[in-house]
């Protein structure tokens, strides 16, 4: 879908909206918590580092957002479990969940296959599709607890087209690519969640910065002008 930068969404378009975001402590997670707090949702910040969620926090209830909550977790190490228990508290303290902003990812290296350390390419799959997966799975529940909710994972474009030497992150875009497409069509007219990729683009944001340390991106990531349909 095309997104207008001038788009205008109404100030309570999220209002009783509870909406969680995964790698919400910096760049698009932290700009998309911002944004759904900004338009009336309750967001639950999910991330591995606290320092950085609280920070987000504090920024959403010094603009008057509802409060939000922090709930820490590192894909890398995160079980069946830990989703299961995850779930399990969301539920008691929020018996729903409306949207769901697939977002924590990992770069990785960008190298020659030859040279890629195994080690590195399985945290990269565990971060960015596998962990993202089975939270899904373990979520399913809230999410058709909901009148209308939204699933998005956040793409790229080289898990749309390969291109050399970005390895493990290129392969895991892909697959998340392939996830929401089954996943979609899984849940397609007998459903009330809608589940879609989303390529952001050219953001800056620490990870772009990793991958091309001499460019200047074409637009920055901010609050006001991030486009992530949650809903619409």
């Amino acid at each position: 879908m095309s997104c207008k930068i001038d788009y205008q969404p109404a100030p309570n378009l999220l209002e009783n909206r509870v909406v969680l975001v995964t790698g919400a402590g910096d760049g698009i997670g932290r700009a998309a918590a911002l944004s759904y707090a900004n338009h009336g949702a309750t967001v639950i910040l999910l991330g591995r580092t606290i320092a950085k969620l609280e920070r987000v926090y504090d920024e959403i209830e010094a603009a008057g957002g509802p409060q939000p909550a922090i709930f820490p977790l590192n894909f890398e190490g995160a079980t069946l479990k830990d989703f299961h228990d995850m779930a399990e508290t969301l539920d008691k303290e929020f018996g729903r969940l409306d949207g769901l902003l697939h977002n924590a990812g990992l770069l990785g290296r960008i190298t020659p296959f030859e040279q890629y350390n195994p080690e590195l390419w399985q945290q990269v799959m565990q971060v960015n599709i596998n962990g993202p997966i089975w939270m899904t799975q373990a979520l399913l529940p809230l999410l058709q607890a909901s009148e209308d909710a939204s699933i998005i994972f956040t793409s790229s474009s080289v898990g749309r087209k390969g291109r050399a030497y970005w390895g493990a992150y290129s392969v895991s875009k892909f697959a998340t690519e392939g996830f929401v497409d089954v996943l979609a069509d899984e849940l397609d007219n007998q459903s009330n969640i809608r589940v879609n990729s989303l390529n952001p683009g050219a953001t800056r944001t620490q990870m772009r910065r990793t991958a091309f340390p001499g460019k200047t991106p074409l637009r920055c990531v901010h609050r006001k002008t991030l486009c992530l349909p949650i809903y619409g």
